[in-house]
């Protein structure tokens, strides 16, 4: 029997796990699914060696840029972006090859584009963190010029307070790549003039838990388009499988 995986620490409620295990039973696949809730990348090596029935895996939080000097290659998105989340095993006898993908690109861009509007040639990125490196990736893909945000104001990042009615005049595309909302904190949001938010603006979120964040509710209230990233991760998570089975 195949098995794939979901490496990280910690995992806690694993999204992978429940739409992957649904996946086998639902279209018949001899397949199981586990969590390796690991504290050192490290550990990647001894549970490929360990488990020879192990096909393939998904990375989160903390290890996905960690385990890229553990690889023998990367595709090309996961060299642009700097992380990993897909690993595909490849074995012949003795010999195993790890080879590291970026599924977060193709999850965003087929779950964004639909949306997209010839004004939408301007976004902001809300957080600077691990989430936020693919979104600037598959923006720059899309042909939509960027800015990132942050509670910190330097050369090239703004803070919140520069988000002024004004500016948002000209970036008519929000991304949110930071944790605010998430919950159990479902009473914050961003802090954003979302007064100065027309029908023309596009708010994209990140968290699909809730799955309306107070940042999605406030720009719905002035009849903005929004999504949350539910659709994405699954996307991401189909992805991997073709990943794994290409």
């Amino acid at each position: 029997m195949d098995k794939y995986g979901l490496i990280g620490y910690p995992l806690g409620h694993s999204f992978s796990k429940a739409f992957f295990t649904e996946k086998f039973a639902r279209e018949g696949i001899d397949a199981v699914y586990e969590n390796y809730e690991i504290e050192d990348a490290h550990a990647l090596l001894d549970i490929v060696r360990n488990t020879p029935e192990l096909v393939g895996l998904n990375c989160t939080i903390p290890h996905k840029q960690a385990i890229i000097p553990l690889l023998d290659w990367l595709s090309p998105e996961a060299e642009e972006i700097g992380a990993v989340n897909v690993i595909k095993i490849q074995r012949e006898g003795d010999n195993i090859k790890l080879l590291g993908y970026n599924s977060d690109i193709i999850g965003f861009s087929n779950s964004i584009r639909p949306l997209l509007r010839p004004e939408h040639r301007k976004a902001l990125i809300l957080g600077t963190g691990g989430a936020s490196r693919a979104i600037r990736v598959a923006l720059t893909h899309l042909g939509i010029d960027w800015k990132m945000v942050s509670r910190r104001k330097s050369t090239d990042i703004l803070c919140y307070e520069d988000i002024t009615p004004e500016l948002l005049q000209q970036y008519k595309v929000i991304v949110n790549c930071s944790p605010v909302g998430m919950h159990p904190h479902t009473n914050e949001a961003p802090l954003l003039p979302y007064d100065a938010l027309t029908p023309t603006h596009l708010l994209f979120d990140l968290i699909y838990n809730p799955t309306e964040t107070l940042f999605l509710q406030q720009g719905a209230q002035h009849g903005v388009t929004v999504k949350n990233g539910l659709e994405m991760l699954h996307l991401q998570a189909q992805a991997s499988w073709e990943i794994w089975n290409n």
